[in-house]
């Protein structure tokens, strides 16, 4: 893999998403009565409209034109855009309904797919660690599906689909705060159109469900944008292997919500598949360590 040099910067602003990605079930769980779909609808529009304050106070609401009119960069941002709105649902989806501990799983499956995408796309050569690490992970999915009695769709949705966001968002060329807002004003339409219809319907939850969920609901915007910008950011300025890293962050504390605040099952059976992919992450984590130090080095002796 290509290895580049560590940014400071980078590395906060990518441990910051994480972090706010982690104790996102917290913000998301007082929602559960709001059908998925609509949450998603809402944190699309008013992630777009936090988005384009941003934009015009720092003065740069004049470079969208350029992007839109650039049609293998849209084309690239309309697909990451369909990806991430498609994590955004399943997520939501499975927060809402009581699978906060499978949607960590997918997130913790996310770096060791990473690794794939390099070796299928990229024609990346992973070593023998981490050939080691993919296997150790697949035998706990296969240990998690035999003793839940069903695949963990969920993890595979959640872990694919960010996994190609994030590969999409580093190999296009465009910066985070336009690229991002971008993606956003290319799905406001349909998040709009939706919206309108549920308040025709009389389903609407907002302005009707009460204040504290008017107010989470505005302020998904924010807590969308806030953290996909900054993961938009450091993913560009890290080693893709730092990135994997860095993604334990976030399901760890999901996992950790969802058994300790939501009371979630994690017996000794789902525990043993987990303790299979924890150590398959240990060995993926320290090798991507190791090649991060080893570059850092190789680029301070030149």
């Amino acid at each position: 893999m290509t290895a580049a040099r560590l940014s400071s910067r980078g590395l906060a602003a990518g441990s910051a998403a994480f972090l706010i990605w982690g104790l996102f079930p917290v913000y998301l769980h007082p929602l559960s009565g709001v059908p998925a779909v609509q949450i998603i609808a809402h944190r699309i529009t008013w992630s777009c409209v936090f988005l384009m304050i941003v934009l015009t106070a720092r003065g740069e609401l004049g470079r969208l034109p350029a992007t839109l009119f650039r049609p293998r960069l849209l084309a690239g941002l309309a697909a990451s855009a369909l990806l991430i709105s498609c994590n955004w649902l399943v997520y939501v989806w499975s927060v809402t309904h009581q699978h906060i501990v499978e949607s960590s799983l997918g997130y913790y499956i996310n770096p060791l797919v990473n690794v794939l995408l390099g070796v299928l796309v990229l024609r990346e050569r992973p070593n023998a660690l981490q050939w080691t690490a993919i296997a150790l992970a697949a035998l706990a999915v296969v240990y998690l599906t035999v003793a839940a009695g069903r695949p963990p769709w969920i993890a595979f949705a959640l872990a694919l689909s960010f996994s190609l966001y994030g590969f999409v968002r580093k190999v296009i060329s465009i910066e985070a705060l336009p690229g991002l807002a971008t993606e956003t004003l290319m799905l406001l339409p349909l998040a709009l159109a939706y919206l309108i219809w549920c308040e025709t319907t009389g389903v609407a939850a907002f302005g009707h469900a009460g204040g504290a969920i008017t107010a989470l609901l505005v302020g998904s915007g924010i807590f969308t944008a806030v953290p996909l910008f900054l993961f938009a950011y450091g993913a560009r300025l890290l080693p893709y292997s730092t990135v994997g890293v860095l993604q334990y962050i976030g399901p760890s504390l999901q996992l950790a919500c969802g058994v300790l605040f939501y009371h979630e099952s994690f017996g000794a059976q789902r525990a043993a598949g987990f303790a299979l992919l924890w150590a398959a992450l240990v060995l993926y984590a320290g090798d991507g360590l190791w090649r991060a130090h080893s570059a850092t080095r190789r680029v301070a002796r030149a």
